[in-house]
């Protein structure tokens, strides 16, 4: 493996030359004024070159890295307003797929902790700026394995029929040879766009061949970006559920069930149903920033992306248990309302009690 940036190199020896593209994604708070960042002294911030089939709003914010740092390989950071950050790290490779498949774990392995360290320090740099910030709640990752074209291989299906298992063991971070109906079932979804071209999207990386692949990249990037907030989503609806299932959250103080006076405490219940909005309108919002109509080549590299990181998956989940809340703020509406009218109809037939008292006193 090396460090050094390469030319396409027609080897015919075995040898492919490349990159590795690891992408981390780290939710840092509940929001980024990127406003404020950008006009702060201590954060150098880069020009976005914003893909066609995004849309213009809500566009991420790019930084360096905050000096000084020892980090290598890291190619951009990108800063999101619900509070998210992504790094994407670039490490050149020129070998045999068989040796890259030997050290890629390794690779993995070592950028997880460097990405820990970079988005520690990013956040360090910009948590005056961030809402609710905490280091860190959830983490994300997906790796990319870019192979350069070589003129041997126009024909794809040669390249699959001799590096298919190296490949596809590749994908799943094993050093040894899957079996046959693994192979072929990773193999079967591969896709392309024109003649020599090959993508194999699988759950935790893929490969992608391909001389025209810079802006697909993006495509990995903000799909691990949803994966990380979807879990993250998932996950706290699942902690605050759990609250609510173990009672934890006390008994509703007498006030709240006080006409007028009531409407102006605010229970768990509410703080329940301020996240479900929050929540939508995070999920509405990411997957608005993203247009693909008039682009099948990319709508089906993302649709095999949602697929693969079952993203509907989270989000279904995600809805299930919003809906639990919608329920459950219904419900507790619904004895608040019926304990108030009932305290009413008590204080009527209090008063009506004592107007007869007063007419029996008076009659007396």
């Amino acid at each position: 493996m090396t460090d050094q940036s390469h030319a396409l190199i027609p080897h015919t020896d075995g040898i492919f030359t490349g990159n590795l593209y690891i992408f981390h994604a780290f939710d840092i708070g509940d929001e980024i004024n990127l406003e404020a960042v950008s006009n702060a002294k201590h954060i150098i911030t880069r020009f976005y070159n914003v893909p066609k089939f995004f849309k213009n709003y809500h566009m991420p914010l790019e930084i360096d890295l905050p000096h000084p740092h020892s980090s290598y390989g890291c190619q951009s950071v990108r800063l999101h307003n619900f509070g998210t950050i992504s790094l994407t790290y670039r490490i050149p490779f020129e070998d045999t797929l068989e040796e890259v498949r030997k050290n890629i774990e390794v690779i993995d392995n070592k950028f997880q902790e460097q990405s820990v360290i970079d988005a520690g320090n990013v956040f360090k740099a910009i948590k005056d700026f961030t809402k609710g910030g905490r280091f860190f709640l959830t983490k994300s990752s997906y790796l990319v394995i870019q192979v350069d074209q070589l003129p041997q291989y126009v024909d794809t299906m040669e390249l699959k029929r001799e590096h298919g298992n190296t490949i596809v063991s590749m994908l799943r971070f094993e050093t040894e040879t899957l079996a046959e109906y693994q192979k072929a079932a990773v193999l079967d979804d591969s896709i392309g766009y024109f003649k020599g071209d090959l993508i194999i999207v699988d759950i935790e990386a893929a490969f992608v061949y391909d001389p025209d692949y810079q802006e697909i990249l993006y495509l990995f990037e903000f799909a691990n970006i949803q994966a990380l907030e979807l879990r993250f989503f998932d996950r706290l609806l699942d902690q605050k559920l759990n609250l609510i299932y173990e009672e934890r959250f006390g008994k509703v103080p007498f006030s709240s069930y006080l006409p007028f006076v009531g409407t102006n405490h605010k229970s768990p219940i509410d703080e329940l149903s301020k996240l479900k909005v929050d929540i939508q309108v995070i999920i509405e919002r990411m997957e608005s920033s993203i247009k693909l109509v008039g682009e099948p080549y990319f709508s089906e590299i993302y649709e095999q992306l949602v697929d693969k990181l079952d993203l509907n998956g989270w989000r279904n989940s995600i809805d299930q248990k919003l809906e639990i809340t919608g329920d459950i703020q219904s419900v507790n509406q619904h004895k608040i309302d019926s304990i108030r009218g009932e305290m009413l109809e008590v204080l009527i037939l209090i008063l009506i009690f004592i107007e007869i008292l007063i007419a029996l006193w008076q009659h007396r």
